[in-house]
C-alpha cells in the first residue's frame, strides 16, 4: 500500500523543501508512520528527534509542526536516517530507521553514478540517468508499505523535556552573550564555544 497522506499535503510539503528529491520522500513516509503510530497528532504534544541534516526532516517539521524554534525538533548529528517520534502526554516514543537495503538495484545504480559525476569521470549520455533514477527511488518509495521502509523499535528512555530558557552569560574573550548551556569554563574565564574551541586547540 502506498502514501496514504493527501496529495495536497505533499505537494506543500515538496514546495516547503523547494524540490522534490528521494530524501525527502523518506521524510514524507516517515511522518505518515509516526502518524498512524500516534492516531494523528491534534492535541497531541509531539517531540520529533533527527538523526540526521538530509532532506527529510524538511518534510518532518513541515508535516508534524515540530521546529528547532519551539524546542519540539532535536537534531542530532548521527548521520543516520532515523527519526524517534515522542507523545509527551502518555510519555511514549518510538525511533523508525529506513531499511538499508530499502533502495535495492536502484539505489546502488544511482549511488555509482553519484560518485562518477563527483570524480568528474562521468559521461554525457551517463549523466541523464541520475535524473532518471532519483525519480524512479521517488516512486518506489511513494509506493512502499511502511513496513518494507522502516524498522520500527519502542524507545526505552523517556521523550526530551520541553526547551527551557536560561540566563546569558557574557563571554570574556568576544564580548558576546551565550546561553549559560553553551559556555565553557577554561582557565578561570566563561567563554562562548567558538573562542573556547579556539583555545583548545592550542592546549
Amino acid at each position: 500500500m502506498g502514501c496514504s497522506l493527501e496529495k495536497d499535503s505533499i505537494d506543500k510539503t515538496i514546495a516547503f523543501h523547494g524540490h522534490q528529491c528521494p530524501g525527502l520522500v523518506i521524510g514524507i513516509r516517515a511522518a505518515e508512520l509516526a502518524f498512524k503510530r500516534l492516531g494523528g497528532i491534534e492535541g497531541k504534544d509531539l517531540v520529533a528527534v533527527v538523526e540526521t541534516d538530509m532532506c527529510g526532516v524538511d518534510a518532518i517539521q513541515f508535516l508534524t509542526g515540530c521546529t528547532f524554534g519551539k524546542g519540539n525538533l532535536i537534531h542530532k548529528d548521527y548521520g543516520k536516517m532515523a527519526f524517534s517520534f515522542y507523545d509527551r502526554g502518555k510519555d511514549m516514543g518510538f525511533r523508525i530507521l529506513l531499511r538499508s537495503d530499502v533502495s535495492g538495484d536502484l539505489g546502488s545504480e544511482l549511488r555509482g553514478l553519484m560518485k562518477k559525476a563527483e570524480d568528474g569521470t562521468i559521461s554525457e549520455k551517463e549523466r541523464p540517468r541520475i535524473q532518471i533514477l532519483r525519480e524512479k527511488l521517488q516512486d518506489r518509495y511513494m509506493n512502499l508499505d511502511l513496513e518494507e521502509m522502516f524498522i520500527v523499535t519502542e524507545t526505552v528512555s523517556s521523550a526530551p523535556k520541553p526547551a527551557r530558557i536560561l540566563q546569558g552569560l557574557r563571554c570574556e574573550a568576544c564580548g558576546e552573550m551565550a546561553m549559560e548551556s553553551r559556555t565553557r569554563r577554561f582557565g578561570g574565564k566563561t567563554l562562548c564555544l567558538p573562542c573556547f574551541e579556539k583555545v583548545e586547540q592550542k592546549v
